[in-house]
C-alpha cells in the first residue's frame, strides 16, 4: 500500500508572498541553476528552433572530445578547403593556402564566432571528410549526451532546412562543456582573438556579459534573420552558478539587456535555504515483521533548496512509500521518498532513508504479528457486515 505522509511546513511557517514569474521577451528561453539543479524559467524550451551560431557549441563539444582521445591535438595544423573558405558571415578570414592549428580555430569559434573554422574542424572530424558527414555526427552524438530537440545540417549554424536545436538541449550542452571539459572552459570568457592581424574588423568576442562583472564567463552568441538573436550564457556568483538559453531576440541591443535581466534575476530572486538535517526524524513509517513495530524516516543529507526569496518558508512536501516497510531493515537503507512542491518551481525528489536497523523478528514475534493482523482484518470485515 503505498502511504503519503503530509508534512506541513518543513520551515518555520511565515505569510507567504506569491511567487513573482519573470517574463522574457525572448521567444524561447531556459534558465538552469547548475549548482542546485533547479530550472528557473522554461518558456518554449523544448522547441526546436535555428539555432545560428549557438549550435557551434556542439562542434566545440566533439573537437574536445576528439583532443581527449588523442584523434587531434592543439598544436596539429589543419587544411582550408574550399568548402570552408566559401563561408561567408563571421569568419577568420581564412583561405586554401593556410594550415591553422587546432588551438586557433577554437579561439577562432567562440571568440570570432568564425564559420570558416567550423567547418575545417568539421572536415577534419568527419568520417567521410565532408562537413555533412560531421553534421550526422554531431547528430547522432547529441542524441547520446541528451539533446533530444536537436538535429545537425552543418557545423555551424548556417541558415540550412532542418538545422535545430531547443533552449533546454542548450542549456544540456553548455553543462557538458563545463563538467565534461573544464580545462578549456575559460576559454569561452576570452574578449579578444587576432588571428595572424587578418581581421581587425572582427575581433571581439560577441558575449555583451562579459564585460559587466556579474560573473558572466561564456558561453556562445548567435544570430540570423530566421533565427534572431540568441545566446547561451552562464554566469557565477558566490558558491551558484546558472546556464541560461534565449532566442529569438529581434537585436542586439534586445539581447544584451535581456541576458543581463536573466542573470540579475536568477541571482537576485532566488536563494538557497536549508530545509532538513540527517538526524532529523520528517516520517515515522510501520515496519512488518520486526522487531520493532516503527522506523523513522530522515533524509540521506542535508537537504537544501533553491526558492524564490519572496515564497515564504512554508514548503508543500510529503513523504511516499510502501507500508508497511517489511524487515529487516538496515541504517541507512533508502525506503521512502520526501517529495517538495516549492511554489512557481519543479518539484524535487530526493530519497529518505532508515534512521535506524530494523532486524526481523523471532518466530513468536512474526507469530504474534500475523495474528494480529488477522484479527484487526476479521474486524474490519465484520465492522464493513453490520454497516
Amino acid at each position: 500500500m503505498r502511504k503519503l505522509v503530509l508534512i506541513a511546513g518543513l520551515l518555520a511557517s511565515v505569510a507567504a508572498t506569491p511567487v513573482l514569474s519573470f517574463e522574457t521577451r525572448a521567444r524561447a528561453a531556459y534558465v538552469y541553476d547548475q549548482t542546485t539543479g533547479t530550472v528557473l524559467l522554461s518558456k518554449n524550451a523544448e522547441e526546436s528552433l535555428p539555432p545560428a551560431s549557438m549550435s557551434k557549441l556542439m562542434t566545440l563539444f566533439m573537437t574536445f572530445e576528439a583532443l581527449g582521445d588523442g584523434r587531434l591535438t592543439l598544436d596539429e595544423k589543419l587544411p582550408v578547403s574550399a568548402h570552408a573558405m566559401s563561408y561567408g558571415g563571421s569568419t577568420m578570414f581564412l583561405d586554401t593556402t593556410d594550415r591553422v592549428k587546432v588551438e586557433d580555430l577554437i579561439r577562432g569559434v567562440i571568440v570570432l564566432s568564425g564559420n570558416d573554422a567550423c567547418a575545417v574542424l568539421a572536415e577534419a572530424l568527419s568520417p567521410d571528410g565532408t562537413e555533412a558527414g560531421f553534421a550526422r555526427m554531431m547528430t547522432e552524438r547529441g542524441r547520446q549526451i541528451g539533446l533530444e530537440n536537436s538535429t545537425f545540417a552543418n557545423s555551424n549554424g548556417w541558415p540550412a532546412a532542418g538545422h535545430r536545436m531547443s533552449m533546454k538541449d542548450l542549456v544540456t550542452l553548455g553543462n557538458h562543456l563545463m563538467q565534461d571539459f573544464p580545462q578549456y572552459y575559460p576559454l569561452f570568457s576570452q574578449k579578444v582573438f587576432e588571428f595572424d592581424g587578418r581581421a581587425p574588423q572582427n575581433k571581439y568576442n560577441r558575449n555583451p556579459l562579459l564585460s559587466l562583472g556579474i560573473g558572466a564567463d561564456g558561453l556562445k552568441t548567435g544570430h540570423t534573420e530566421e533565427a534572431g538573436y540568441g545566446l547561451v550564457g552562464s554566469a557565477k556568483q558566490s558558491d551558484r552558478r546558472i546556464v541560461f538559453a534565449m532566442s529569438g531576440l529581434p537585436s542586439q541591443q534586445a539581447r544584451a539587456e535581456e541576458a543581463e535581466r536573466i542573470v540579475t534575476w536568477a541571482f537576485r530572486q532566488f536563494a538557497e535555504r536549508h530545509i532538513a538535517a540527517p538526524e532529523a526524524p520528517l516520517a515515522t513509517a510501520k515496519v512488518w515483521m520486526g522487531n520493532e513495530t516503527t522506523v523513522d524516516l530522515v533524509a540521506a543529507e542535508d537537504v537544501k533548496l533553491l526558492l524564490p526569496v519572496l515564497a515564504g518558508n512554508d514548503i508543500p512536501a510529503e513523504v511516499i512509500y510502501d507500508s508497511p516497510i517489511e524487515a529487516p531493515i538496515q541504517k541507512g537503507q533508502a525506503v521512502a521518498e520526501l517529495v517538495l512542491r516549492p511554489e512557481g518551481l519543479p518539484e524535487r525528489r530526493l530519497p529518505l532513508v532508515a534512521s535506524s536497523s530494523v532486524d526481523r523478528a523471532g518466530f513468536v514475534g512474526r507469530v504474534r504479528t500475523a495474528a494480529q493482523v488477522l484479527l484487526r482484518q476479521l474486524g474490519e470485515q465484520a465492522e464493513a457486515a453490520a454497516n
